[in-house]
């Protein structure tokens, strides 16, 4: 019965520490669905359709559109809404004829699991005020969790709750023998068998709680010796950084809606080792006769002053009287925050990978543009982020994933033609000194 009773409680040790381990997974995976869902609703949606899901912009509100419309067609429509009207959708066209014959964007680059994370986002919205249930409270349990230093404490606290749970239930099997224990054995009297019995019982289980201790004691210090590495491993790792910038572009407005090339304004990404900042002359090639925001496109729940007003400020770091159209001498400089900046021990160049190796990065990542391999959908994005964790695993990881181009004279006249067929890391690109050096 006893070996029965261990077997039972093992189990539910077990299961316990694993629940307990997974239900921060569960949480964070919810998280990230909601959050996933609402940075492709902000990149691909928010031009037509409010983030309050109850007010109607040049599309029609989106609140409930989960419950009134199958999740099937939801798809389609979202996916390719021209094909689904094409095909004789009685439900597609009679959208189509209520919202003025309004094109929607086609959205075919989006995967069934990018479009179930926007519907998903959608239904998950409290929209009392425009807040999303991940960013109601600053006090969040999960994300408290990922602090190593928090993460190392809950678990000795749950370690130590498990030694003294082991305690109590030993101290309560010994009350029981010396409770029942009533019969003698080898002419001894039951105070002295009791006794006996009871020093040897006790001996046995302190030896038992000191393989447990050392044993517990090894799990720990290896799971405090792994978050440590993790927390070293992260350092100086800045995955989503996106700091306000002193004049707000909108690289959605301008790359995307505009469809101005990347190369237009970082055009020393094509022949040197930095994309650099494009000086305001290049903006000027344009806001010299743009001078107010006059696109429907408005993100954030910006207003066409506050763009004005943004286009202003150009005007006012450059020294450009709008009247008199010439330059006041008054010039400032603009303090940009840099968003992407590898260590000075690292060497990376712009033109190697955008000129040499773009077809092939295109291919290996599936992208429209070199630039979107690194820096993810900037055409989409309304304020830059850190799009990739730009360690060198990830870089690595590329280089044995990412073909060599056949057709370069450099590889044609130095490198053996049977290699060329393989990735960059057979002709020493995951060498330390590519790099480094």
């Amino acid at each position: 019965m006893n070996k029965y009773l261990k077997k039972i409680k093992l189990i539910l040790i077990s299961i316990s520490i694993v629940y307990i381990f997974n239900i921060k997974n569960c949480y964070s995976n919810f998280n990230k669905k909601i959050e996933h869902g609402k940075n492709l609703f902000k990149q691909n949606c928010t031009a037509c359709h409010s983030l309050e899901l109850k007010k109607k912009l040049i599309g029609p509100p989106l609140y409930g559109i989960n419950e009134k419309r199958n999740k099937k067609w939801l798809y389609k429509w979202i996916k390719n809404n021209k094909k689904l009207r094409e095909s004789g959708d009685k439900e597609a066209i009679e959208l189509y004829n209520n919202s003025n014959k309004v094109e929607m964007p086609l959205f075919t680059k989006l995967s069934k699991k990018d479009i179930k994370d926007i519907l998903f986002f959608i239904k998950k919205s409290n929209n009392l005020n425009n807040k999303i249930m991940i960013e109601k409270s600053n006090f969040n349990l999960i994300n408290y969790l990922k602090d190593p230093f928090i993460r190392t404490i809950f678990l000795s606290l749950f370690i130590l709750s498990l030694i003294l749970i082991y305690l109590i239930n030993k101290l309560i099997y010994f009350l029981k023998i010396l409770k029942l224990n009533s019969f003698k054995e080898n002419g001894l009297k039951k105070r002295e068998l009791s006794t006996t019995k009871l020093v040897f019982l006790l001996i046995r289980m302190k030896l038992k709680i000191k393989k447990i201790y050392y044993i517990i004691q090894i799990l720990f210090i290896t799971y405090v010796i792994w978050i440590l590495w993790i927390f070293l491993m992260r350092i100086d790792v800045n995955k989503g950084y996106k700091p306000n910038q002193p004049i707000f572009f909108s690289h959605k407005i301008h790359s995307g809606i505009n469809q101005i090339p990347c190369e237009y304004c970082h055009s020393s990404s094509i022949y040197s080792k930095v994309s650099g900042i494009p000086s305001l002359n290049v903006c000027m090639n344009c806001h010299l006769s743009i001078n107010e925001y006059n696109g429907n496109y408005f993100c954030f729940g910006k207003t066409k002053k506050y763009f004005d007003n943004e286009i202003k400020k150009i005007y006012k770091y450059l020294g450009w009287n709008e009247r008199s159209r010439v330059i006041s001498g008054k010039e400032f400089n603009i303090k940009w925050i840099r968003i992407h900046n590898l260590p000075d021990f690292v060497y990376f160049n712009h033109s190697q990978h955008i000129i040499v190796a773009g077809k092939e990065i295109k291919k290996s990542k599936k992208v429209d543009s070199t630039c979107e391999a690194c820096h993810g959908d900037v055409k989409n994005m309304d304020k830059i982020s850190m799009y990739n964790d730009f360690t060198m695993e990830w870089c690595i990881k590329c280089h044995k994933q990412t073909k060599i181009n056949k057709h370069n004279k450099y590889y044609l006249n130095y490198f053996n033609k049977k290699n060329l067929n393989k990735t960059i890391s057979s002709i020493g690109g995951i060498e330390c000194g590519k790099c480094h050096y």
